[in-house]
């Protein structure tokens, strides 16, 4: 009975599961994630097979279906008649862009690389994108980031994560493949950057002078539209009615050519920003800008542009010059700053107009790098020397004037190499071989000023203003016994030098020894200058007090003098009174001989005569008078009139002279009065000192 029942049960699972098979396969029931997207491949169809030169079916004919399945379940796909592809959702990352490749569509143009944009919705609608006339191949239109529902049997969708190629055979695989490789190695799933200092730099290396490595321009070529007119090499810019980009810098294929666009490198240059430009319409490259440093200008030589009108003037035989914007050398140079121009199009030479030196010595360079294949210039002197000359140059260029060299030389290396270089070395070769060795050596100022004003007024006529020569130690060879003929030729100098330097090293050094002895005498005189000073002074009140002192002294003297004058009458007075007593006692003496007799007169006659002299003998007697006298003979004060020196000799010369008056008085005496004894003068009291 249960195995009866097991078995009813096999059986209506049996049926049912037949059933459902003969449902699915007969109604064509469908299943589709909604990851993915159904194919449709019709495998026959009674409306016939496609029309020639199609791969896709519009109208329901055998083969691959432009409609796809989105995700669900669907009916009427039976098995026999339709083979459902399912296939994954297309992802473009955030950032990057996807490239399209259209299996079916109208045929490009001859001009055309990549198909024309149609209205499809991203290209999820296959239909719309063949019935509004897309064209097969690769497409100007790419996907940004997002997913697709894209019928990849009609577009194969080529991304950075892989390609979405649909049931395709394995020739289209490899090509998608090459295809993905090439656009990796141009970064053409990212955005161009420009300004990014992370964005692919151009091999060629910045100019110097503070450009930053984010310090470029995108210089594009297109690959699609038509060709540039005959002897263009550079498309002109593009731009829409109102003067703008109506292009959006490249980023709007289709909207580039109708405004005219053409195929090539284009004037027009992307600057800083993130531009999501196809890389198969347009290729970009990065290069830096160009950057005119202080003390250049940049003369411009423009390739694009028709042909310009000559603003040289008559007189300039060198080529023409034109306005900027036209093809040739531009007569307005540019000033110093950065400037995002297109390489391609524009040739800029940098002119220097500040004061630059050129230096033509062997071994030796600026940093401009003008000299680095000039050398120093070989010359012989007058006197058989073979020296080097090594010279340095400093050289002007007029801001105004550098379109002109330019112009006339083609750049700064070309002037030097071709002009400056020839002039200068010929014009020293003639100096040298008119001048000695020596000349060059003690004479270098004034051949220096000679040159700079020679080259100045040939190098006028290039427009260059020759501002300075100067001119190094000659070198030479040295001879095989090693000795150098110039260090010889400047030991004699410098012992000629050292001979005369010697000569006035011996004047200064005496002219140093008359200062120094100069010197002395003021330090000694300052040192001194206080007691020289107290001394003056010293003198000044000892002449004040001298007289002071005089006109004290001439008083006292004559005070003294009135003193001495009556003392003096006093002892004239005493003196005639003494005398007079001594008279008398004389008279008295004599009377007293006479009485005595005859005698006594004899022998007062013999004594008289023994002293030989009668005032003798009165001296004598005097003396004795003056010795027993009670006057004092020597009084306390003495007067001194007249010369002598000292208290002594003064009282002798006082006795002396009073002795003398005596004999004088003596001989007058004996002259008025013969008979008489011989009187004897009083003699004046003297006062002691």
């Amino acid at each position: 009975m249960i195995a009866d029942l097991l078995f009813s049960v096999g059986v209506t699972v049996a049926a049912l599961l037949a059933l459902a098979v003969a449902v699915y396969l007969f109604l064509g029931v469908r299943y589709i994630p909604h990851r993915r997207v159904g194919i449709i491949e019709k495998l026959w169809s009674a409306s016939g097979s496609l029309t020639e030169g199609r791969i896709i079916a519009l109208n329901g004919e055998a083969g691959f279906q432009a409609k796809v399945l989105r995700g669900g379940l669907y009916f009427g796909y039976p098995f026999w008649k339709f083979t459902i592809h399912k296939v994954p959702l297309v992802t473009v990352a955030e950032g990057r862009i996807g490239y399209v490749y259209a299996r079916d569509g109208h045929p490009l143009q001859p001009v055309q690389t990549l198909g024309h944009f149609a209205d499809c919705n991203g290209f999820q609608d296959a239909v719309g994108f063949l019935q509004n006339g897309g064209q097969r191949g690769r497409q100007r239109g790419i996907l940004r980031e997002g997913v697709y529902a894209i019928n990849t049997a009609v577009f194969m969708v080529i991304t950075e994560m892989g390609v979405h190629t649909g049931p395709i055979s394995t020739e289209e695989n490899r090509m998608a493949q090459f295809w993905r490789e090439e656009l990796q190695e141009q970064n053409g799933f990212i955005p161009v950057i420009v300004g990014n200092p992370k964005g692919k730099q151009s091999s060629e290396p910045p100019k110097p002078g503070g450009l930053a490595e984010s310090d470029n321009v995108g210089v594009v070529t297109i690959h699609d539209g038509p060709s540039l007119e005959a002897g263009d090499v550079i498309a002109p810019e593009v731009r829409d009615t109102q003067g703008g980009s109506g292009h959006n810098y490249f980023q709007d294929p289709e909207t580039f050519l109708k405004l005219g666009g053409r195929r090539g490198k284009q004037l027009q240059v992307l600057t800083d920003g993130t531009y999501f430009i196809n890389r198969w319409f347009a290729t970009v490259e990065l290069k830096p800008k160009t950057l005119i440093p202080i003390g250049y200008v940049g003369v411009v030589i423009g390739y694009f542009g028709g042909d310009g009108t000559d603003v040289t003037g008559a007189n300039f035989r060198y080529g023409e010059q034109v306005e900027s914007g036209r093809r040739g050398v531009w007569k307005q140079a540019l000033t110093p700053g950065k400037y995002a121009l297109n390489p391609y199009a524009l040739k800029v030479e940098l002119v220097p107009t500040v004061n630059f030196v050129l230096r033509w010595i062997s071994g030796q360079t600026e940093n401009h790098r003008y000299d680095e294949h000039l050398t120093s210039i070989p010359i012989i002197t007058a006197d058989g020397y073979e020296p080097t000359l090594p010279l340095s140059l400093v050289l002007h260029i007029d801001y105004q004037k550098a379109p002109r060299v330019v112009q006339r030389f083609g750049d700064v290396n070309r002037l030097i190499s071709q002009t400056l270089d020839p002039i200068l070395t010929a014009y020293f070769r003639d100096v040298a071989q008119s001048s000695n060795m020596l000349d060059l050596l003690t004479h270098r100022e004034e051949i220096q000023r000679l040159a700079t004003e020679e080259l100045g007024r040939r190098f006028e006529g290039y427009d260059i203003n020759c501002v300075a020569v100067l001119i190094g130690r000659p070198e030479s060879v040295h001879r095989k016994d090693g000795e150098d003929p110039i260090d010889a030729l400047f030991d004699q100098l410098r012992q000629r030098r050292l001979a005369e330097e010697q000569k006035e090293t011996f004047a200064k050094q005496q002219e140093a020894a008359n200062r120094l002895k100069e010197l002395n005498q003021a330090q000694a005189e300052a040192a001194r200058q206080t007691h020289l000073t107290e001394t003056q002074i010293e003198i000044e009140v000892s002449a004040n007090r001298g007289s002071a002192q005089l006109a004290e002294a001439e008083k006292l003297a004559k005070r003294e003098i009135a003193m001495a004058e009556g003392q003096a009458r006093v002892a004239e007075l005493t003196g005639k009174g003494e005398a007079l007593r001594i008279r008398q006692i004389a008279e008295a003496e004599a009377d007293k001989i006479a009485r005595i007799g005859e005698s006594e007169a004899e022998v007062s006659r013999q004594k008289v005569a023994a002293y030989g002299d009668n005032r003798l003998y009165a001296l004598n007697l005097v003396a004795g008078e003056l010795a027993n006298s009670k006057q004092p003979l020597v009084p306390e004060k003495l007067v001194m009139l007249g010369g002598g020196e000292g208290g002594g000799a003064g009282a002798q010369a006082g006795i002396f002279q009073s002795m003398m008056q005596l004999l004088t008085a003596w001989d007058n005496m004996k002259e008025t009065d013969a008979e008489a004894p011989p009187k004897i003068a009083p003699v004046e009291p003297t006062k002691a000192a």
